[in-house]
């Protein structure tokens, strides 16, 4: 007995040693957040000397292990992290040893760090770029410095992109001032007004949600100096030249707390498109987002390819611009905003081009010039009221747009001359309400409302003649007049319930939309007696459309630290009715619909972050889709429609890795993305040499697309030098029926771009980009397949010998080869030179664009099995003298 008495007791004794030998716990913020990469030490009370230390993983965690021999009373756990107070706890025998650290407010102190090495600092999920590291005495403008920031890019159009993923939003100073019209900002704020560039991963603007609801949203946030905020800001420039060119930008900015406004007046007949300024990058989403499309414009004077060069080289305008963006802060988080403008232009267009269609057993060409002028007004006008607060969010915008455009065109297709004239006047409101408010439980209602009403009466006129053997019965005529127009009212409304939890936030809603639309059109001929007739009894709609949607929505987020996720289950209830009496057209279609969603992303370590998406979406077509009546919808093309509304169901997948390395300023990324769509019908054409005609027939089809894309962009210390390059594969499969042939197309594009901007001198900066495209297309049914090669080089330097003179050199090659035809190759350079007048603190410039003086542009374009060679006149040698000065 004794000896089994003394055997439990060692054995309670060894146990008891060996629980002391380990220290566990969680450390923690107020807000109940996992702290990351916190240093736990384990410390002697009597000499405050380190025994043992561990660092904390994704979840809060830690482990330690106490040394041999070590009197758990004797010790104490001690836990520092920056950012937050440090917090110790006295060892006395206790497991797990928890903690709960409060952020801390201490102001650091000053240190100076003297070094020419750009830095990237990162605080939680914003990472800032200074400006002064990247930029150089040629920037004028904010927009020129980020399309030099490594990892972020900027797409032809203005889209910014950091590490390949559109930004949803621009802030300055924190403030959204111009929605998703960020290009506004990016082309005017000097650059050096601006301290820092700011990336916000996982951006979420309203607070109400912040910490409860996922958001995979990049933002970029402008910082401004402090002493910019407390003047008005301008750059202002007047500029006049050969062959009467001129160029005007007059700005005023405030950048103030309470008060942000960037007003401007600009013109110019140098081909600068100031209507790129005014591009909402995230229209798509938006549209998506209110579950309405608004009616497209239907007629046109025919498909014109926009060669593919910038748009200055090719574009001959007279244009102007007069923008208004004011923001005010009032008390209590509200705030008030105006956004609006008026666009002038009277742009001109002389161009030609050979269409080469390949069908089985036949092929159909036809060849075109057109000499166009158009002139669009466009007038905008939104009011916003913003009130953001912890507990209680409202938006609510009123939106008015006047858009009027007139276009006219000079046109000689297969040897006969016709001329075109066409008139579009679009005029449309909305009014979107959002009221977000938090419950004394901390469950969140949300009350939505959307309400939008449009108009766009279309009318051209094509003459003399064309085509009167098809129109007119072989008799020659005046004129053919084609008139359409879709009014259209849309509502969408719902009340949402979300639930927010330690762990999931669940998010139920319930709602309804209503979208009304009627569609009228006529085809007319004027005959040279001045008679009107139609031109036959089925080239007139008067079509009523009707969609009503009743639905609600499960919704669940995880917005973790470590793992975020939604996954939405949304079911609708649809009805859509559409008539037309002269068709005796009277159908309706009921159908539910259910449209999962699932978004993840998984954050690998604190800088890297792994994504997946999945989408199901039941789609059914618009009003354009079921119109019975011919319409003239361009020069060429006969569109109707015989087949029931349209039903397709799209299966979206994605997968994307993100990779960034702050400290050596190194960032790449890989996005895979499979997209099919099955469609219940199928578009036919009838293809001759003098028009085409299209009808939509019921024939079950499906299209297949991949996209592959991946980027990397690494900052080089050694050469002063940003390297960044990117490669992306497309493949497109799909079926077209045309001259009753089913014709399977198959077309692919690669891309890969290579760039360099380097600083080889505090004098001289050097910048190099080539973009290299090859695109394949072919059929099985047809044995011919095509393939284009594209190569395009940019390059630039920049000389300044001294603070108050700067030149600059810079060209673009273009290469293009197709088998069959002569390789096109075009060179273009720009030089200036800016002086600074110390005295009166003026610069003065002098731009020479196109000092070659390339006049003509000829291009390749393939699409499916259609071939198209292209010729353009181009404006030619520009020389511009400018006066800038600044506010």
């Amino acid at each position: 007995m004794r000896t089994l008495i003394l055997l439990l007791c060692s054995m309670l004794c060894a146990a008891f040693c060996f629980a002391q030998d380990k220290i566990h716990g969680t450390v923690k913020d107020s807000t109940g957040k996992p702290v990351w990469f916190a240093t736990v030490s384990l410390k002697k009370k009597a000499s405050n000397s380190i025994v043992a230390y561990a660092i904390t993983d994704g979840n809060g965690a830690y482990n330690l292990a106490v040394p041999a021999g070590e009197k758990p009373d004797s010790l104490l756990v001690e836990v520092r992290c920056i950012g937050y107070k440090s917090v110790a706890k006295s060892l006395a025998g206790q497991s797990p040893v928890d903690f709960v650290m409060q952020v801390s407010v201490n102001q650091l102190q000053s240190v100076v760090i003297k070094t020419n090495r750009p830095v990237l600092r990162i605080n939680g999920d914003t990472l800032n770029y200074k400006v002064s590291d990247f930029a150089n005495a040629q920037d004028r403008t904010i927009g020129d410095v980020i399309k030099k920031l490594p990892g972020i890019t900027v797409a032809s159009d203005g889209t910014i992109l950091y590490n390949n993923k559109p930004i949803s939003n621009l802030y300055i100073g924190g403030d959204n001032l111009l929605d998703d019209k960020y290009t506004i900002a990016a082309n005017t704020i000097p650059q050096g007004v601006v301290e820092k560039v700011q990336v916000i991963q996982n951006d979420q603007p309203v607070k109400v949600l912040q910490n409860k609801v996922m958001s995979e949203d990049v933002a970029l946030n402008l910082t401004i100096k402090k002493g910019a905020k407390l003047q008005l800001v301008g750059q202002e420039s007047v500029g006049a030249g050969l062959p009467g060119n001129y160029d005007v930008d007059l700005n005023a900015m405030m950048f103030k707390d309470k008060y942000k406004a960037i007003n401007y007046l600009k013109g110019n007949n140098t081909g600068d498109d100031l209507q790129q300024e005014l591009t909402a990058h995230n229209f798509t989403d938006y549209s998506q987002m209110i579950d309405n499309s608004a009616p497209a414009t239907v007629l046109s004077l025919g498909a014109v390819n926009n060669p593919a060069l910038s748009r200055d080289r090719y574009l001959f305008d007279q244009s102007a611009l007069l923008n208004a963006n004011n923001l005010v802060n009032l008390k209590n988080n509200v705030q008030l905003r105006i956004n609006a403008w008026y666009f002038h232009d009277t742009q001109k267009q002389d161009y030609s081009q050979a269409n080469t269609i390949f069908l089985p057993g036949d092929t159909v060409r036809y060849n075109e010039t057109q000499h166009n002028r158009f002139v669009p007004d466009v007038l905008h006008t939104q009011f916003t009221l913003n009130v953001n607060r912890d507990k209680y969010y409202l938006n609510d915008v009123l939106l008015m747009d006047d858009n009027r455009s007139a276009s006219f065109s000079n046109l000689n297709t297969n040897g006969a001359t016709v001329n075109q004239v066409f008139k579009d006047n679009a005029l449309n409101f909305s009014d979107e309400f959002n009221l977000i408010k938090s419950l004394k439980s901390n469950n969140i209602l949300q009350a939505y409302s959307y309400i939008s009403h449009s108009t766009e009466p279309e009318k051209r006129t094509i003459g003399p003649n064309y085509n009167d053997t098809i129109f007119n019965k072989s008799i020659p005529y005046s004129q053919l007049l084609q008139n359409v127009n879709v009014p259209a009212w849309y509502t969408n409304n719902y009340l949402s319930f979300k639930i927010p939890a330690n762990i999931v936030t669940q998010s139920y809603r319930t709602g309804f939309s209503i979208q009304s639309q009627k569609l009228t059109s006529d085809l007319d001929v004027f005959q040279n007696n001045n008679g009107i007739i139609p031109e036959s009894d089925s080239s007139m709609n008067h079509l009523n459309w009707t969609r009503k949607k009743l639905y609600a929505e499960a919704a669940y987020d995880l917005p973790g630290t470590i793992l975020k996720a939604n996954l939405a289950l949304p079911l609708s209830l649809q009805q859509i009715d559409y008539s037309d009496s002269l068709y005796s057209l009277n159908k309706q279609l009921n159908r539910l619909y259910f449209n999962p969603q699932l978004r993840v992303k998984y954050q690998t370590s604190p800088e890297n972050y792994l994504t997946l998406m999945y989408n199901y979406r039941n789609q059914t077509g618009t009003i354009e889709d079921v119109y019975r009546g011919y319409i003239l919808t361009d020069y060429r093309t006969l569109l109707a429609n015989n087949a029931d509304l349209t039903e397709s169901a799209s299966q979206t997948a994605a997968v994307g890795f993100n990779y960034r390395k702050a400290l050596t300023i190194f960032f790449a990324s890989i996005n895979v993305l499979y997209n099919h769509i099955a469609s219940n019908s199928i578009s036919s054409e009838v293809i001759t040499n003098s028009l085409q005609q299209r009808v939509v027939l019921p024939f079950p089809n499906s299209t297949n697309s991949w996209t592959v894309s991946s980027t990397v962009s690494k900052y080089a210390f050694a050469l002063t030098t940003t390297f960044s390059g990117g490669l992306s594969w497309q493949n497109n499969s799909s079926v077209q029926i045309q001259n009753k042939a089913l014709l399977p197309f198959n077309t692919s594009a690669e891309t890969a771009y290579l760039s360099a901007d380097t600083k080889v001198s505090d004098q001289v900066n050097f910048s190099y980009k080539a973009t290299l495209t090859q695109t394949d297309s072919h059929s099985t049914v047809e044995a011919s397949a095509f393939h284009i090669d594209q190569l395009l080089q940019q390059a630039s330097v920049n000389y300044n010998p001294s603070d108050d003179v700067q030149f600059k050199l810079s060209g673009e090659h273009y290469f293009t080869r197709q088998q069959g035809n002569p390789d096109l190759k075009y060179f273009f350079a720009d030089a200036s030179a800016k002086f600074h007048i110390q005295k009166w603190k003026t610069d003065l410039e002098l731009d020479a664009n196109n000092f070659l003086n390339v006049k003509t542009y000829n291009a390749l374009y393939l699409s499916a099995n259609t071939l198209t060679a292209s010729s353009y006149t181009l404006p030619g040698r520009i020389i511009l003298l400018k006066v800038m000065f600044n506010l």
